[in-house]
């Protein structure tokens, strides 16, 4: 199995990349993302690969980090998606904001993507919510809360400053982040103002 491929640019497709590897020109497909990322024709580059292997073709899929080809691998595990919609998805949104979307239930954003809607995305976010935070760097609270939310189990003071942050024109992530570091600073029992003025202050940073 090819698990990175690193040589001179030799021509570019409509999704993919012939990458010349001592002499043997390699397609590799990619997301538009990584192929606007690649340098020029003759420059050297470096692909994370990850192998596609089926009865009748061999396939290479090429990313610009590890982690995005995690992400790849990871969005496959969901039921009804497969390498086009990956790669579709990683198009639209950075790995980074991909996992942020999925770590705090923005169904919105990744429907962003063309061929996901709204059960597709909600979906995804559902069985991938919990291995997501770790990807994207987020605060475990703030997910947890973002949960909560939707479930209707957090404190009222907690749910009504959300509410009025998304009132106020901010999205319910953002918001839900939010308010999660306000409680992080002010405690779980801080009454609704505090915690707002707390989440506003964190939304101006």
């Amino acid at each position: 199995m090819i698990g990175k491929l690193k040589g001179t640019i030799d021509s570019y497709g409509e999704d993919f990349v012939i990458v010349d590897v001592g002499g043997v020109g390699y397609q590799v497909h990619c997301s538009t993302r990584t192929l606007q990322a690649l340098p020029a024709v003759g420059e050297a580059a470096t692909l994370s690969i990850d192998t596609f292997v089926r009865e009748d073709q061999i396939r290479l899929f090429g990313f610009a980090s590890d982690s995005e080809r995690e992400w790849f691998r990871l969005l496959q595990t969901v039921q009804g998606i497969g390498t086009k919609v990956a790669l579709a998805i990683l198009s639209t949104l950075k790995a980074s904001d991909l996992a942020g979307a999925i770590a705090l239930g923005d169904k919105a954003m990744v429907a962003r993507a063309p061929g996901v809607g709204p059960k597709v995305a909600a979906r995804i976010c559902a069985e991938l919510k919990d291995r997501a935070p770790a990807f994207a760097g987020i605060d475990p609270a703030v997910s947890r809360l973002s949960g909560a939310l939707e479930d209707a189990r957090a404190p009222a003071a907690v749910a009504d400053a959300v509410s009025a942050l998304v009132n106020l024109g901010y999205g319910q992530p953002q918001a839900a982040a939010a308010i999660a570091a306000a409680v992080k600073e002010a405690g779980e029992g801080a009454e609704t103002a505090r915690l707002i003025r707390l989440g506003l202050k964190e939304l101006a940073k």
